[in-house]
């Protein structure tokens, strides 16, 4: 591969770049209802941060270990607002 040949592939690497120039927008956040995994049990990490969560916030009822990971997600983002860590 000649010089020239590789700056041109990395001109190409750098305007194709999605963190500069966001086109592709599959992978954005998506709500989690529309998640293809959502029905499945919630992870160890969400398990761990809602229960912080549910004892910052002083409400028992929050912590629910049957939440799939939507569930969970949605309750985070709740308790988040209402603990003030949003």
């Amino acid at each position: 591969m000649t010089a020239k040949t590789a700056t041109k592939k990395a001109d190409a690497r750098e305007t194709e770049n999605p963190k500069q120039d966001p086109k592709d927008t599959s992978n954005r956040i998506k709500d989690p209802k529309d998640w293809t995994t959502g029905s499945e049990p919630m992870t160890g990490a969400q398990a761990s941060y809602l229960k912080t969560l549910a004892e910052q916030a002083k409400d028992d009822d929050a912590f629910d270990p049957d939440l799939d990971k939507a569930e969970a997600s949605q309750r985070i983002d709740a308790l988040r607002k209402e603990t003030g860590k949003d």
